[in-house]
């Protein structure tokens, strides 16, 4: 069916338009009607008849999830055609499908011409093999190379703490935890990890799954059990299939086949799309990778890997030799050389591993080669991808343990290590998620400045020079937000302090925080540019103050946002997860703190490249890269102050550069419109009369 033919399919069929279904969602879900959620579904609706992409910003309240899914489903049940949707993190992945999806199919279902299908699509890492599980495979050893979407929001699983899946932890605890395991394999009828509450270890996950490439696919003598397969088959029969954005950054890296056929990719928590898509397409090689590697070569291929043995050693010292830094012109001359020998050394051995042309076929496929040819393949690709003459479509990088808040690996061992990651996703998106579909992106953070352009560009939107191509055809909406920002919430801005340095906390800046807390009486959420500043500041305010204070990392976050949440004198302090990830309405949160303007570090390899080649275009490598993230987290970061119409407090930045410097108004614009200060007699007043109303 052609798309402009769908609203005349709609009539034919008597479908009620989106408006109408919309009401009926609402209805049935127990709210009230929402002028931003009619005007955003209305444009859903229309950017997907019209084949026009859409970018619409949907602020805290607007209830964004119900006003593009309504137009998702009439969509996709009206014209057969398949509709993609994506999360950035696991919390609304499940709202979405739990609650969102399934009320909506429900609720509109008796006005479409047949049931809604909807299904849920994960890295295959996500869900449990039960060929592994009764022991099909050889016993697991480190993951050698971290799949992109294989092991996405790892963190996020109920229960897993860092502690958890790191050397240390005990045999005790893995064998208890895998015995769980093995229980919930009995019960299950998904096999996905996040249906298991409290999560595991991803050492103790490990052993009981396997990577997209360690898989047997249609050789496995358990596939009318498979879970991975289970859920890929219900993809491929759904109208909306809901996935995650890390699972679009291997299919923006041109994988087939990752993602079911479909017409239409609505990208839901948008701002995080590209940072996503970066992180499934960097890779890093380092002596333990390649080590790991042949160790597995050797014990499940028998092959002899003498010739990547020698090549491990010239890279280990050409590595260790090399200066923790950027190579804009890529890797030096004698780099390359190690790493191509390494690329070298591993095809080698692939051909090796390859069966004899003529032998006999087991009758049941080896699982140990499997995995051995998965590392190998992995680290040819890898070696291959640094080792190719520089295109400037990469950014080429070595780090130390230690250097550039870089620490320990997942082998237990610090290395150095080389990285590569895009100079650019635009290319990767436009190419890969938009080419022959419509893209609806939203989130309650995409106009930054005032303007969509900024993240238009990430998308690949706006064409022009760097992707070689003319701009798309897109709109551009702001829904506005159902609060009233001006009267709910003050930004006081410290323009007394002194310009924030490199030390973590200065006197004045705890000074300044002791006094706002102390104002507030505890209430206070404070968001740090670093792990370093979080702490310093947690310890100096619990010697200064009479009121509990958490910090990122003596709990799990869920744990500490618990409790957080459920004491109004209660602070939390903490990094980058707590500026895009807490929601506590009501009197536990009525300040939030902002140390510093979150601008990238210096020596931020991928974020520092991206701007060179912005100046080197003739554009403002700073503003449209720097500032750019600096407004995106510090929309995101005021937005945890006001959660519903009743929420009242105060955002203080204790950066004068907000009030002072050239680009203060453009950072200012990407901010709720809050009643703004710089001076803190009136912030604390303000934080004093909240607290005596509890």
């Amino acid at each position: 069916m052609h798309r402009g033919d769908v609203p005349d399919a709609a009539r034919a069929a008597g479908v009620p338009d989106v408006e109408s279904l919309l009401d009926r969602a609402v209805e049935r879900l127990g709210g009230a009607r929402r002028d931003g959620q009619h005007a955003m579904a209305r444009a859903v609706g229309g950017a997907i008849d019209g084949g026009e992409h859409l970018v619409v910003q949907a602020g805290t309240g607007t209830g964004k999830s119900l006003g593009y899914l309504v137009p998702a489903v009439r969509h996709a049940v009206v014209s057969d055609e398949r509709v993609v949707v994506s999360t950035a993190t696991l919390a609304l992945q499940r709202q979405v499908i739990t609650r969102d999806l399934p009320l909506v199919a429900e609720a509109i279902g008796d006005e479409l011409p047949r049931p809604a299908r909807i299904a849920l699509l994960k890295g295959w890492h996500n869900y449990l093999c039960v060929h592994k599980l009764t022991g099909g495979y050889p016993t697991d050893e480190p993951t050698l190379f971290d799949l992109p979407g294989e092991t996405a929001g790892a963190a996020e699983h109920p229960g897993v703490g860092a502690a958890a899946s790191g050397p240390g932890t005990s045999a005790a605890s893995l064998g208890e935890q895998v015995v769980r395991l093995r229980e919930w394999a009995d019960e299950t009828t998904t096999g996905d990890r996040d249906d298991l509450v409290p999560g595991v270890s991803e050492r103790a996950w490990r052993q009981v799954s396997v990577t997209a490439l360690e898989c047997l696919g249609q050789k496995c003598p358990l596939l009318a059990e498979c879970f991975p397969d289970r859920a890929r088959s219900a993809a491929r029969e759904a109208d909306v299939v809901v996935t995650n954005h890390a699972m679009l950054g291997i299919a923006a890296m041109g994988s087939p086949g990752v993602l079911p056929e479909h017409d239409v990719l609505v990208v839901d928590e948008a701002h995080e799309l590209a940072d996503r898509v970066t992180a499934a397409a960097t890779v890093d090689l380092s002596v333990p990778a390649i080590e790991g590697a042949a160790r597995l070569a050797r014990r499940h291929g028998g092959a002899q890997t003498d010739v990547l043995d020698v090549a491990s050693q010239a890279f280990g010292t050409m590595v260790g030799a090399l200066p923790a830094e950027r190579f804009p012109a890529g890797l030096p001359e004698g780099a390359r050389g190690a790493v191509a020998g390494v690329r070298d050394a591993a095809r080698e051995i692939l051909s090796r591993l390859k069966p004899e042309t003529g032998a006999t076929k087991p009758a049941t496929p080896d699982t140990g080669l499997k995995m051995a040819q998965s590392a190998m393949l992995q680290l040819f690709e890898v070696a291959e991808r640094m080792a190719a003459d520089p295109t400037g479509h990469d950014v080429l990088w070595c780090s130390r343990p230690g250097e550039g808040g870089w620490t320990a690996d997942r082998f237990g061992e610090g290395s150095s290590r080389l990285h590569a990651a895009p100079l650019g996703v635009a290319g990767l998106i436009r190419t890969h998620l938009l080419t022959d579909r419509t893209g609806v992106f939203t989130s309650a953070t995409l106009a930054l400045g005032g303007t969509f352009d900024p993240v238009a560009r990430t998308f690949g939107l706006l064409g022009g020079p760097a992707e070689g191509e003319s701009a798309s055809a897109w709109t551009g909406l702001d829904v506005g937000s159902p609060f009233d920002y001006g009267r709910q919430g003050i930004l006081y801005v410290a323009k007394h302090l002194p310009t924030p340095g490199r030390d973590a906390s200065t006197e004045h800046q705890l000074d300044e925080i002791a006094a706002l807390v102390e104002a507030a009486g505890g209430r206070t959420l404070g968001l740090f540019s670093s792990r370093r500043a979080a702490v310093a500041a947690a310890e100096a305010m619990r010697e200064r103050l009479d009121v509990p204070v958490l910090c990122q990392g003596d709990d799990q976050l869920p744990t500490l946002v618990r409790e957080f949440a459920a004491d109004p004198a209660t602070c939390l302090f903490g990094t980058l997860s707590l500026w895009q990830g807490v929601d506590v309405p009501g009197p536990s949160c009525q300040l939030v703190l902002i140390d510093r303007i979150p601008f990238p570090r210096p020596d931020d390899p991928v974020r520092s490249a991206r701007a060179r080649a912005v100046e080197q275009a003739g554009g403002n490598g700073f503003m449209q890269v720097s500032a750019t993230h600096a407004a995106l987290l510090l929309a995101q970061g005021a937005g945890r102050l006001v959660r519903t119409t009743a929420d009242r407090g105060v955002v203080a930045v204790l950066d004068p550069r907000l009030a002072t410097a050239r680009y203060a108004g453009f950072l200012v614009r990407s901010m709720p419109a809050f009643w703004r200060t710089t001076d803190r007699g009136v912030a604390e007043a303000a934080l004093r009369r909240l607290a005596t109303l509890g």
